[in-house]
């Protein structure tokens, strides 16, 4: 090309460069270096995960019967990420209520916990509805403060009227309330950020059979017979494109996925932390 000529590309095709699997096993074994340096080692990362488990079982030991179980979640029970460096995620488990798929023997639950049904008629993947099977006389208010009808006039538990009741709720003073964001609370004490979560722990074995019953090469059958074992949760996350969005409700799988992320090995585990820095 002639000096000071300009070339357009019209398009890019990728190529496959041929590099021997040591070309950049140097860069590589600095950068695992340096990640070890900025708090990103195995050692450390395991006792960061000991801290939230043993934290988690001390607040729970103190609580009352009536309150909610809490559980630390994301990247802080992973492990991943240093005090300050985002913020710290809870979900709050509801006592006294369980949701069910519709397959599951409701004969053996006792009398004081509150029964509700997942339901996926005309939900997005990945949600559901919620429906009230049987109220308790014991419980926390927000279940039944938090009920509507559908179209058919059978009681349904409102994700957003769910939201709004714990958001109402008065504490005590000294943490600052911040305002909503989507279904997390988001609350501050000094240099400390939190977002908490209002969740109903859910026995849905069919779909975590379904995950299970996948081929795969990774987790171990161990690994994938605990996650199952964990169960999953529904919290009050919304389908935004969903006309019915005020009533829908997410299926997650917190504590099955810090139990993956916890079985990573290192190499993938510095290769994930970098990626979420990218992203």
């Amino acid at each position: 090309m002639a000096e000071g000529a300009v070339r357009h590309y019209t398009e890019w095709t990728p190529r496959l460069i041929r590099q021997s699997r040591y070309a950049y096993e140097d860069e590589s074994r600095e950068t695992s270096n340096i990640m070890n340096i900025l708090g990103y080692g195995p050692e450390i990362i395991q006792k960061r995960r000991e801290h939230y488990i043993e934290r988690d079982r001390l607040i729970n030991t103190r609580r009352e019967d009536f309150s909610c179980t809490i559980i630390t979640a994301g990247s802080k029970a992973e492990g991943l990420t240093r005090l300050y460096e985002s913020d710290t995620d809870y979900i709050h488990v509801l006592p006294y209520v369980v949701c069910l798929e519709n397959c599951f023997d409701q004969s053996n639950i006792p009398w004081y916990i509150t029964i509700l049904e997942m339901n996926f008629q005309n939900t997005s993947a990945g949600y559901c509805r919620v429906l009230l099977e049987r109220l308790a006389p014991v419980g926390v208010s927000a279940i039944s403060e938090s009920l509507c009808a559908n179209e058919c006039g059978k009681p349904i538990l409102g994700s957003l009227l769910f939201v709004e009741n714990f958001r109402n709720v008065r504490r005590v003073s000294g943490p600052v309330e911040h305002p909503r964001a989507g279904p997390s609370l988001p609350w501050s004490t000094g240099f400390f950020n939190n977002d908490r979560v209002y969740a109903i722990r859910c026995h849905c074995p069919n779909i975590l059979q379904t995950w299970a019953n996948r081929t795969r090469h990774w987790p171990p059958s161990d690994i994938v017979e605990k996650v199952v074992a964990m169960g999953d949760f529904v919290t009050p996350i919304r389908f935004k494109r969903s006309e019915h969005n005020h009533v829908e409700w997410r299926i997650c799988f917190n504590t099955g996925e810090t139990e993956l992320v916890n079985n990573l090995n290192d190499t993938q585990i510095k290769l994930y932390v970098l990626l979420k820095m990218i992203a």
